[in-house]
């Protein structure tokens, strides 16, 4: 699908050069180029009508959330029918762990996630890995830190059409395996529940949910509903489920850092035990396995050696 800008202006003044140019030196295959202009220009407008004009995935870069949020809105506006995704940083508050020496005072790690930011954060990877050449993305500088391993993403993702034979059972172990939580209450966001042969879905990136209807081992229907209305919204012959959560990891590559894991903490272990003054042992090996749920009081020992 090419980009379709809506707007009730048409360029004007320098603006059609200017967009003119811009595209030309873009398919030119130039990288740098600078739009000069005074604020309440139409700079936003004419970017806008260069993206239609080269037709090509963007990033769009602002140096913090404030100027990204406008940006997402303007294009949300002159791109109403286009993927037009928002990805900031999703913390509203981040507090690292830390670790005073002096007092021996232990700060353990403490962050607030903003859900909707989330939400808007996996729905930039959806429709990055949806295979649709369409996307805008306004984004912070948040972009150039990990989200995860994009394969593994990939790797997560559900495909799912009527007419399709998969055990229900394969279907919500693929569900659990991709961060979906199964809930028998209020479905939200991130979440699916069971009633007979119908499973319900609320992925954590779309304001709408989905039911699969089956049919024994084959998938009889795919809609979609209002989940506050409860009201059908559309039937589909297919529809492509993506992972819940960024940070999703295949079962073999977890079970290896599992591994790798237990085996620095056997190592650790041994090497404190041979410090002098270090005798919480129990402490460190039960702070390394169970984390933020465990006070950690062997710092204390640490310090003093």
């Amino acid at each position: 699908m090419k980009f379709k800008l809506v707007s009730e202006f048409s360029p004007t003044g320098d603006q059609p050069e200017a967009i003119k140019q811009l595209t030309a030196s873009i398919n030119a295959g130039e990288k740098f180029q600078t739009l000069l202009g005074v604020t309440g220009s139409g700079k936003t407008f004419s970017v806008a009508n260069v993206i239609k004009n080269v037709n090509k995935p963007t990033l769009v870069l602002a140096h913090n959330k404030t100027l990204a949020a406008q940006l997402y809105s303007e294009f949300k506006h002159f791109f109403p029918e286009n993927a037009v995704e928002y990805f900031v940083s999703y913390y509203d508050y981040y507090q690292p762990e830390a670790y005073i020496p002096v007092t021996g005072t232990y700060i353990e790690k403490d962050l607030s996630i903003n859900e909707d930011i989330e939400r808007l954060r996996l729905s930039t990877s959806s429709s990055l890995l949806s295979g649709r050449r369409d996307v805008l993305v306004v984004a912070s500088v948040s972009c150039l830190y990990g989200i995860g391993n994009p394969n593994e993403f990939k790797k997560n993702v559900i495909p799912v059409a009527v007419g399709q034979q998969i055990a229900r059972t394969k279907f919500l172990h693929q569900l659990v395996t991709s961060l979906y939580s199964r809930t028998e209450v209020e479905i939200k966001s991130g979440t699916f529940k069971v009633k007979g042969d119908v499973v319900t879905i609320y992925p954590s990136y779309g304001d709408h949910g989905y039911r699969i209807h089956f049919f024994g081992d084959e998938i009889e229907e795919i809609e979609s509903f209002n989940p506050i209305e409860n009201q059908l919204l559309e039937k589909f012959d297919r529809v492509t489920f993506y992972p819940a959560n960024m940070f999703v990891t295949s079962p073999d590559i977890l079970q290896n850092a599992i591994t790798h894991i237990q085996d620095d903490l056997v190592k650790q272990v041994d090497y404190f035990n041979n410090m002098d003054g270090f005798t919480d042992q129990e402490e460190f090996e039960h702070y390394s396995e169970h984390g933020e749920d465990h006070e950690a009081p062997f710092y204390s020992q640490v310090s003093k050696v």
